[in-house]
């Protein structure tokens, strides 16, 4: 079962939504929003955008001495990011989605006999 997002009000009167897990932990919850409609577009920009989303770590400098040896650079050269490899996820996943999908046109052919 998926996670499940739940609208609700605030105690500022406030429309907010929160992400719950199947067994109820609350994963996510939304910046106020003035009206539903905003937060149901909230909603849905959640779903377009997490999906495929990329991870960016913007924490302070690890208490980790010792690198772990799938960030190493075996070039030993200086990599701007040697966390992240260095490939385009967005196209991976459109790649992916077209391959599950297949193609958009399928239910458009009819039998002509």
């Amino acid at each position: 079962m998926a996670g499940m997002f739940e609208l609700f009000v605030d105690a500022e009167s406030a429309f907010r939504f929160r992400l719950t897990a199947p067994d109820g932990t609350i994963m996510a919850v939304s910046k106020p929003f003035d009206t539903k409609k905003d937060a149901v577009a909230g909603i849905s920009a959640v779903r377009e955008y997490a999906g495929m989303g990329l991870i960016t770590d913007q924490c302070a400098a690890s208490t980790n001495k010792a690198q772990p040896a799938a960030w190493s650079d075996p070039g030993g050269q200086p990599d701007d990011s040697p966390r992240m490899p260095k490939i385009d996820f967005h196209i991976r996943a459109r790649a992916v989605r077209r391959a599950v999908s297949g193609p958009r046109w399928a239910g458009a052919i009819h039998s002509l006999s």
